[in-house]
This record gives C-alpha cells, sequence and structure tokens, in this order.
C-alpha cells in the first residue's frame, strides 16, 4: 500500500467517527505508532484568562491528566514555546525546532522540563483556522518520537483532518456546511500537493508555470479557509474533491 493510500484509509476511519472523543481515540491510535501518544487541541485564551475558564478553550484532549492540571493551573499557555511557535509559523512542526528557534526563558525551559517529566519529551504541532475564523492549536506529543519526512507529513496531514472531522461534528447539529467550489485546475493542483509534489513540480507535471501552479494553491487554500497547505488539502479530501 502506498503512502497516500495509506493515508486515506486512516482519512477513512476518522471520518466515520461519530463523537470527538472517538475522533481523539481513533487519531492516538494511529499516531501511537509515531511515538505520539498524546493529544490536546483547541482555541488560545487571551493573555491573564482566569485559570478556571481555560478549559473552556480545549476542543480535543488526552493529556496526562495530571500535567493538564498543572499546565492550567500554573498558566504555561503564557510562556510554552511550542505555543509561541504556533503563533509565528503556520506549517507543521516538531517541537524540538520550537526550542531550538527561541531564546528560552526560565519559565520556558520550566515547561519544557516539567512536559519531558511527563513523558511528553518531543512532539508535533501546528495551528488550524475554525470555521468562524478562530485559530486552534494542535499539539501531539510523547516520549520517543521517531518521525520520517514522508510519516511526518502523513501524520502531519492525519491530524489536520482529525480535528477539522471534531469541529465538524461540533458544529453539525446548528450549522450547515457552505458549498464551495474549486476549479479544475485547483482540484489538480490540490491532488498533487496531497501527494507531496511541490510548486515546480506540478507546474512540470500540468504544462503550467510555477507561478500560476502556486497561484491556484493559494486560491484553493483561501476558498477552504485553510491556514496552510495541509489544512487545505485536509479540507479538500473532507468535502470529496480528493479521493
Amino acid at each position: 500500500m502506498g503512502q497516500f493510500d495509506r493515508t486515506l484509509e486512516y482519512i477513512d476511519q476518522l471520518q466515520h467517527a461519530g463523537t470527538a472523543a472517538a475522533v481523539c481515540e481513533k487519531l492516538l491510535g494511529i499516531t501511537s505508532d509515531f511515538g505520539l501518544t498524546a493529544l490536546m487541541a483547541g482555541t488560545v485564551p487571551q493573555p491573564a484568562t482566569p485559570t478556571g475558564q481555560q478549559k473552556e478553550h480545549v476542543l480535543l484532549c488526552d493529556w496526562p491528566v495530571e500535567w493538564l492540571e498543572r499546565y492550567v493551573a500554573r498558566n504555561y499557555v503564557d510562556h510554552d514555546p511550542v505555543v509561541s511557535h504556533m503563533k509565528q509559523l503556520q506549517a507543521p512542526f516538531q517541537w524540538r525546532e520550537a526550542a531550538q528557534g527561541i531564546s528560552f526563558d526560565k519559565s520556558s525551559d520550566e515547561v519544557m522540563g516539567d512536559a519531558g517529566a511527563f513523558k511528553l519529551r518531543d512532539g508535533l504541532a501546528f495551528p488550524l483556522i475554525t470555521l468562524d475564523g478562530q485559530i486552534v492549536m494542535v499539539s501531539l506529543g510523547g516520549e520517543a518520537v521517531q518521525l520520517s519526512a514522508a510519516e511526518f507529513g502523513l501524520v502531519s496531514l492525519v491530524s489536520t483532518y482529525a480535528v477539522g472531522r471534531a469541529m465538524q461534528i461540533h458544529t453539525m447539529a446548528s450549522k450547515t456546511i457552505d458549498h464551495i467550489e474549486l476549479t479544475p485546475r485547483e482540484r489538480e493542483c490540490l491532488q498533487w500537493a496531497a501527494v507531496g509534489k511541490s510548486e515546480w513540480e506540478i507546474s512540470q507535471i500540468l504544462g503550467i508555470s510555477e507561478h500560476t501552479s502556486e497561484k491556484h494553491l493559494l486560491n484553493a487554500k483561501s476558498k477552504l479557509g485553510a491556514v496552510n497547505r495541509v489544512q487545505a488539502v485536509a479540507e479538500a479530501i473532507r468535502r470529496g474533491y480528493i479521493s
């Protein structure tokens, strides 16, 4: 089975999950094979949000309970380097990149040290945008994370789809999903992006300029309300444009 077929199989499992808890369980059943055994997804509370209200921002959660309690009680969200990195970078990244990309202060060092004590030594994180424009921060962690470049892409796409599915379940009762019309070229570009092709590679395959392929992808991303290519592909799969 090819990598993309494997990804679609995982996505089909997630699409059949009927509750947010089931989405969380199925996603971690997939990502645990790569050492990612814990998940947190939610909107980021404003600075100085009372501790009692911070849990209201959680969409999906399977963090160790004691770690979640400590994270909220000590207001770690304001000092977490992974959260800071997500605010600056729209693409998926590993926690170690956040640690390497900032100047640690004492509070940031404490967050990462405490996470390690709860067997969360590395992970994968990325931001998403909700249907009403809110930013959702998604973070998966574990003690021994092992991801090749191809596996990183697979986990990023599957996780993005899972969070989108959870948001779909959350809004399904009260909102109708708007129809979005993609052009044939936008669909083609997304289909090739889904299997890891760059803008230049897509331009060569379709016989168009690199600028044109980039423009089609940007248009598709905008129509789908995506903040990055991975979310655009996940949303296109969810809406049936890629199969």
